[in-house]
């Protein structure tokens, strides 16, 4: 006969043992009296004798109790902290130590969570850059609605990712495979946004020579992405409505329902709730796409992951480069109020006006710096520096940065400058400026 074995849970065991232990200590207490009340003899040094052997006893027994639970765990916390990666945490963080072992064990404990998180994180969701505590929060809501039919609203600036959320709930999603059909409702004329979405038959208007599937219909079976979804126009609205309550439309011109079966997200950059107080958003519409709702904050709110965008940006860049470390300062003091993409243009302009593969100050607009121009300028010219370099330094970083605002139009940024067309010339060769990395950055 094979033996069984019983699995019993700490929260059971250990209250079980300390419980055993106070009815041993009872029980025998109990016997010791008894049996000396009636000899009529006093009991109370043996009671004394016991009363030490019974703590001596529980003390050993805890000891051993704590010694097998915490065990394992000191040996992985002592195992965890030797790791590289968990250092690098450590020293990045500035975690003060802890003043007790438990205190020390929650400590160690929450970083790993928080490291194995940022790696679940890179694992699952590739194509997002940032693993910062609010992206794993959107990450965690990713994955909890993926695989559910459940309608989703995706809310955020303009910039901050919202159609990669889109990609990453349909990739995560049990449609996957399947059609994902993405339409921007700004990039479609109103009068033909009917069309795109719905589809249209022979002879409905001018130029329609022929049938024509709409998104929905191709989508069929799979998922649907409208982006902007605030700027699709009321009539529009309505028969959007329809198709999501009655999973059926007709096509433009046509008298033949058609029904589908398709998941459905949406996203905007809108308000949405004001946009119903001022009559220009469907209250219905708004309570039917809002099922389950995704919040993406602006870059500004996020700035731990801008390093990590930064250098993924740089990485795409055409030309190589590397960041000062007050270039990344200017980074991460900016508001970036075009979020994500602003970003991805600074940078990539930054790249082409960069000199020796190396990114500072000078290479972003003025307004990044609160100091300005100047002022950056100065801060990165050597200290031992004569007063002529800085000023020299001063003036290449003014002429490029107009060069930038005109397009490398020398024309115009003479005129800015308040100096003669020749005189710029003679600037330009003496400072090396190539002025046709400023045509295409405007």
């Amino acid at each position: 006969m094979d033996g069984k074995r019983i699995n019993i849970r700490l929260y059971i065991l250990v209250p079980a043992i300390f419980s055993g232990i106070t009815i041993i200590n009872i029980i025998v207490s109990y016997r010791i009296i008894s049996y000396y009340l009636a000899l009529k003899r006093e009991p109370a040094l043996l009671i004394t004798w016991w009363g030490i052997a019974i703590v001596c006893f529980t003390f050993v027994c805890s000891y051993l109790v704590l010694w097998v639970i915490l065990s394992p765990v000191t040996r992985f916390v002592k195992n965890t902290e030797k790791l590289p990666v968990f250092q690098k945490v450590s020293v990045d963080d500035k975690v003060p130590k802890a003043r007790d072992d438990l205190q020390h064990f929650s400590k160690v404990f929450d970083e790993v969570t928080d490291i194995l998180s940022k790696v679940e994180a890179k694992e699952l969701f590739q194509d997002i850059v940032g693993h910062g505590k609010a992206m794993r929060g959107i990450f965690s809501q990713i994955l909890k609605v993926a695989p559910t039919d459940s309608t989703v609203l995706i809310s955020g600036e303009s910039g901050t990712g919202k159609e990669l959320v889109a990609t990453s709930i349909y990739e995560h999603s049990l449609r996957k495979g399947r059609p994902f059909v993405k339409l921007n409702c700004v990039a479609i004329p109103e009068g033909l946004l009917e069309s795109e979405l719905f589809g249209h038959e022979k002879g409905a208007f001018t130029g329609a020579t022929s049938q024509k599937k709409g998104k929905f219909e191709l989508a069929n079976g799979g998922t649907i992405f409208l982006d902007e979804i605030g700027d699709m126009p009321l009539p529009t609205q309505a028969k959007l409505l329809r198709v999501l309550q009655e999973k059926e439309f007709e096509r433009v011109g046509g008298n033949h329902s058609i029904k589908v079966d398709v998941r459905f997200i949406a996203a905007t950059n809108k308000n949405l709730l004001e946009m119903l107080e001022s009559g220009t958003f469907r209250e219905d519409l708004y309570y039917r796409i809002n099922v389950f709702s995704i919040y993406l904050p602006p870059l500004r709110e996020r700035t731990e992951d801008i390093p990590m965008l930064a250098e993924y940006f740089l990485e795409k860049s055409t030309k190589p480069a590397q960041f000062s470390p007050q270039a990344l300062q200017i980074l991460m003091g900016w508001s970036w109020p075009g979020n994500v993409r602003e970003l991805q243009n600074a940078i990539e302009r930054a790249a082409v006006l960069s000199e020796d593969g190396k990114i500072s100050p000078v290479h972003f607009p003025s307004q990044y710096s609160s100091l300005g121009f100047t002022g950056q300028v100065f801060r990165e010219t050597s200290e031992s520096a004569s007063i002529d370099d800085h000023l020299n330094e001063i003036e290449k970083s003014m002429i490029m940065e107009v060069l930038t605002r005109t397009g490398g139009v020398q024309v115009k940024a003479a005129q800015l400058l308040g100096i003669n067309q020749r005189s710029l010339w003679h600037r330009i060769k003496k400072y090396n400026i190539d002025v046709e990395t400023f045509k295409n950055l405007t």
